[in-house]
């Protein structure tokens, strides 16, 4: 997990909510948490929910912006909805997040900066050292099928986290 993927073009649409979930991420940073993003989509393109990391705020070590966000519409939405809904996320997902799509039975996920190049923005900080495995690994061992595309837009997601991580 070393090597440092290589990143996808996407569609108009896909670009237009991996934007929102950038601006989530940015609205993470000015509010003091870490600066991540995420935005679930139905397949008809209705925004279902939008979330952000409020790890800080909120003191939940739980409160990444995934796990915020599959929180969130798994009441009022319906399985068969969220199997057909994207879940757009300003970086990878971590092992805990990718846990988290996979029981909330999201089938599609698009995330921005990957874990490799996320690790060289946090630096060797014992404290920002995540388990160093994929989210495609937990995802392909899913009995069902994820669809997962990332890296993508990586200028523009890279950029919550310019400076961010060295405070």
């Amino acid at each position: 997990m070393n090597q440092q993927p290589t990143p996808t073009e996407l569609n108009p649409l896909d670009a237009h909510f991996m934007r929102q979930a950038n601006r989530w991420a940015l609205t993470a940073r000015e509010r003091g948490n870490r600066p991540f993003g995420a935005v679930v989509v139905s397949s008809s393109g209705e925004v279902l929910i939008e979330a952000y990391c409020n790890t800080t705020e909120t003191g939940d070590s739980t409160g990444h912006a995934e796990t915020n966000a599959v929180r969130q519409p798994s009441p009022k939405v319906s399985r068969e909805v969220l199997a057909d809904s994207t879940l757009y996320s300003s970086a990878e997902p971590c092992v805990m997040c990718a846990g988290a799509i996979f029981w909330a039975g999201i089938g599609r996920v698009i995330f921005g900066i990957d874990a490799v190049r996320l690790r060289v923005f946090r630096g060797e900080v014992a404290e920002q050292k995540d388990a160093e495995l994929s989210c495609r690994d937990v995802f392909d061992a899913s009995p069902r099928a994820i669809e997962c595309i990332g890296p993508v837009m990586l200028d523009e997601c890279s950029a919550p986290h310019m400076g961010y991580w060295k405070k």
